[in-house]
């Protein structure tokens, strides 16, 4: 049984987080990224997410599970109410509600920071990424065909947002 604590992300998380991060790029179901990222990559994008950019990290018996981050959308100051969403769970505890939790605690942290929108990027054959998003509240807006290469093979990527 999962007992979670969610939580804002400290650098000593990040070990944990590139983990995750890691697991998903070799899943080949939620980032184009094809090669895995080491530890100054990971410290370096922590560092990135400070302040209204927050990473909030999921704690299953003090173990992460899985993170989530708001992320810039764009820097022209008309977006500025606007984030892009990650999330990342360990693949030994997808499906088990991790990722709800992160999203509700996250959509919270949007909003004290003053996000009105949040935009997400999912690829269509994500299927569990969707039933999170979808279950949430998020609606999709788009796709955009051969967005990009995975492995050789074009890659859709679908568009969803949530007003908060």
């Amino acid at each position: 049984m999962v007992t979670l604590t969610v939580r804002q992300a400290t650098l000593e998380d990040t070990d944990s987080i590139l983990r995750i991060y890691n697991q998903g790029i070799e899943d080949r179901i939620a980032t184009l990224e094809t090669e895995t990222k080491d530890s100054s990559y990971m410290e370096a994008w922590f560092h990135d997410h400070q302040g209204r950019f927050s990473v909030l990290v999921a704690e299953n018996e003090g173990e992460v599970i899985g993170w989530a981050s708001l992320n810039p959308y764009s820097h022209r100051c008309a977006y500025k109410g606007v984030a892009d969403l990650s999330v990342y769970i360990d693949r030994d505890f997808r499906g088990q509600g991790v990722g709800s939790s992160l999203l509700e605690a996250l959509e919270i942290a949007a909003k004290e920071h003053e996000f009105y929108k949040i935009v997400l990027f999912t690829f269509p054959f994500n299927q569990g990424g969707q039933g999170l998003y979808q279950k949430m509240g998020y609606r999709q807006v788009g796709l955009f065909e051969k967005q990009g290469v995975m492995d050789g093979e074009f890659i859709d990527v679908m568009i969803m947002e949530k007003l908060l």
